[in-house]
């Protein structure tokens, strides 16, 4: 078991005083995934899976499969209501080769050998029951592993990223294009498949890194240049694009140009999430917050870490959590700004006005706004400092805390200090309950 330590207590809006370290990985660990309430995955470039506890940090499993590092991994949870729910894993492999993990036992209940190229993703459709892979062609899989259907050889590129989309579609990411695929049932009445590609959508300029699904409504697409695309999930029309970039030293009511200059990485769109309401980038080495309503970033950190943002996620209470390459987890607090009236909005990265022939209304409309709509901006309220490497991810666990992984081989897990603490003085008046030596009263 590895020992607790204790961090910074002069951050006081910082519930993560406490940590563990979880060590058995022998390289970059690059993916977590939550199993069930208190169980979670790791998997990285050792070709190991393991499952942990995340209240006790607690090594449960050590999954041997793959001879080569793992791409991919995704849940993949038993919906026979006839049954006890059954909680799977999928992993993919440089071995070209997928996995399905039984969670409770450990072993492994099938294997598929037959990919001509490495499965650089995997997305599981429950409403289908279903799972799809992506490499250089797409693949439509059900849960016994039997191939259901496939898509002819797209590109040498291959899907880097899958959707699930409305009315049984799906949207890829191939290079800089973006693909829509629908998969049909098969007439003859057999649980069989076909997919078929819809649509190929090319209006990114470069090679698109993240994608999000916001609702039934709405996705949004980030590319390496940095070109943000919002697109209805029903039709795949633009909803919204904004390519042009903040430039910090241009005063906020001016326009920027754009730097042909620029670095990429100082640009390039490493990751998205959403809720219902907006959608939040991690652009560089900063964070954007995107309203989806008002069509323009409400707030940002531009230099929210030393070097690129690897992950972003929204909590439940206006906070936000940023991981990135220098090695930090930063949270942040989204606040409203007290605005004066004659202030002007600023007008920066991701600023969309409006599109089509109602862009003009859409900017004089926007403008009336401006004196009535309240901005925010991003407080930092805590700075977890444990990793010595790049912070590729994390899961978010309520009150059990956070769990991170690192390039350093390492996963942490984050304990609200008051919280562990209290349950370490029940646990010790319970024992002493038991032996004899305190009568608790109730």
């Amino acid at each position: 078991k590895s020992s607790v330590q204790t961090i910074g207590e002069e951050q006081i809006q910082n519930p993560y005083t406490e940590l563990l370290v979880l060590k058995g990985h022998q390289d970059i660990v690059r993916f977590l995934v939550q199993i069930d309430d208190c169980r979670f995955a790791s998997a990285g470039d050792d070709g190991i899976i393991f499952l942990w506890n995340a209240q006790t940090g607690e090594k449960l499993l050590e999954l041997h499969g793959h001879t080569h590092k793992i791409t991919a991994i995704a849940p993949f949870s038993s919906s026979d209501a006839s049954e006890e729910r059954n909680h799977l894993i999928l992993t993919a492999s440089a071995d070209r080769t997928v996995i399905v993990w039984d969670c409770t036992s450990g072993r492994q209940v099938q294997k598929v050998s037959c990919f001509h190229s490495t499965v650089k993703c995997l997305t599981v459709l429950q409403r289908l029951d279903v799972w799809l892979s992506g490499g250089s062609d797409l693949c439509v899989w059900n849960r016994k592993l039997d191939l259901l259907c496939k898509t002819s050889h797209l590109t040498d590129a291959g899907i880097s990223a899958l959707v699930e989309l409305p009315k049984n579609c799906v949207a890829a990411t191939v290079g800089k294009e973006l693909v829509i695929f629908r998969l049909i049932a098969s007439d003859d009445g057999s649980e069989g498949w076909n997919v078929l590609e819809v649509k190929r959508l090319v209006d990114h300029q470069d090679n698109i890194l993240s994608l999000v699904s916001v609702n039934d409504l709405t996705f949004v697409t980030g590319s390496h240049v940095g070109e943000l695309i919002v697109w209805d999930a029903l039709d795949w029309t633009k909803q919204a694009c904004e390519c042009d970039f903040w430039d910090s030293s241009v005063p906020p009511d001016v326009q920027p140009e754009i730097k042909l200059s620029q670095s990429p990485n100082e640009t390039s769109v490493q990751h998205l999430t959403s809720d219902e309401e907006c959608v939040f980038a991690a652009v560089g080495k900063g964070i954007y917050v995107y309203n989806l309503q008002m069509k323009r970033v409400i707030a940002c950190q531009r230099t929210a870490h030393d070097s690129s943002v690897l992950h972003i996620e929204k909590l439940p209470n206006r906070q936000l959590i940023s991981c990135s390459e220098d090695g930090s987890v930063r949270i942040w607090e989204l606040r409203e700004k007290q605005q004066l009236p004659a202030e002007p909005v600023p007008t920066g990265f991701f600023n969309m006005w409006g599109f089509g022939r109602a862009n003009r209304q859409a900017n004089q409309a926007a403008k009336k706004m401006q004196d009535n709509t309240p901005m925010y901006f991003l407080e930092l309220v805590g700075d977890l400092i444990g990793h010595s490497s790049a912070v590729q991810m994390f899961l978010y666990f309520g009150e059990l805390g956070l769990a991170t992984c690192s390039a350093d081989h390492l996963i942490i897990l984050w304990k609200d200090g008051e919280r562990e603490s209290r349950l370490r003085s029940l646990t010790l008046f319970q024992k002493l309950a038991q032996n004899g030596n305190l009568q608790l009263k109730f």
